[in-house]
């Protein structure tokens, strides 16, 4: 019993992982520009299948490399052209906007490589389990943790010590100055959003290792995203993280015990939150 228990905590921290990594870019976004972006989970899937599609080409660790980044580009010329038009209007624009992107994206990747599952190849010595006796240690699955530190790490890297960093948590507070003092908001919002992409990118190739590459992995992930968000505190990246974790360890433990309510529990725990603590459990107040 123990050991099923600590696999699921184990496989409940890794999906954690994920909603953490995605909710991050959509948080990103959304402090900055407002933007409620209902396609970062089509983003996600994009990124996978430009792993897939560079792997043969590049590798493995290519394909890592790569595809987050290729996958940011197009976030970016999709800010250039669609999303910036839709600044200053009402959230409800740019939520239809996304929200359609998302079943372009969904369907585009289901034209172009099929409607059916995909194998993505991984490293096979990264597949083998580090112990017989927790057989689900395996080094893929620390892989990705390491890689989601490092990430979130880089983020924060990025956000506390560098100009760019700098200027975007200035534009969360008050954007209105950042550009009176002469800053380009257009360039900041555009960058920011690619930012976020790159998130979503590295979070679908990581997925698709784990979860396998189907055209839906990206809506299969974007609700618990949103969840993580809330629960964690809107305008608040490091709880975003924690959101992010809790509800993948909450709903890795509730298989254990209700198999049932494994979706659920995220619901419950976010109404839970919100009746204790409004603003989340590091929002700020007053934020949005």
């Amino acid at each position: 019993m123990t050991q099923v228990v600590l696999f699921n905590v184990f496989n409940g921290l890794i999906v954690g992982a994920f909603y953490a990594l995605m909710a991050l870019g959509l948080s990103l976004i959304m402090n900055l520009s407002g933007v409620i972006n209902f396609a970062h989970g089509g983003f996600l899937a994009i990124g996978g299948y430009l792993a897939f599609a560079l792997l043969p080409y590049v590798g493995f660790w290519g394909a890592l490399i790569l595809a987050p980044m290729l996958t940011a580009v197009l976030g970016l010329f999709v800010e250039r052209v669609l999303i910036r038009r839709l600044y200053g209007r009402d959230p409800l624009y740019s939520l239809l906007l996304t929200f359609g992107l998302a079943f372009m994206f969904e369907d585009g990747t289901r034209f172009i490589w099929g409607a059916q599952g995909l194998p993505f190849q991984v490293p096979g010595w990264l597949l083998s389990p580090l112990s017989t006796d927790y057989f689900f240690l395996t080094g893929y699955r620390l892989f990705m943790v390491l890689i989601v530190g490092i990430a979130v790490a880089g983020l924060f890297f990025i956000l506390n010590k560098t100009r760019l960093g700098i200027r975007i948590r200035a534009g969360t507070l008050d954007l209105e100055t950042v550009s009176v003092l002469g800053v380009n908001v257009r360039i900041l919002r555009n960058m920011n959003f690619g930012l976020g992409i790159y998130l979503a990118g590295l979070a679908g190739v990581l997925a698709v290792g784990q979860l396998g590459l189907q055209p839906t992995i990206g809506s299969s992930l974007i609700m618990p995203s949103f969840v993580a968000i809330i629960v964690g505190g809107l305008g608040s990246l490091p709880g975003t993280l924690l959101g992010g974790l809790l509800i993948g360890v909450a709903s890795g433990v509730t298989t254990v015990f209700f198999p049932s309510a494994t979706e659920a529990v995220m619901y419950v725990m976010m109404a839970a939150v919100l009746l204790v603590r409004p603003r989340g459990l590091l929002g700020e107040e007053g934020r949005f």
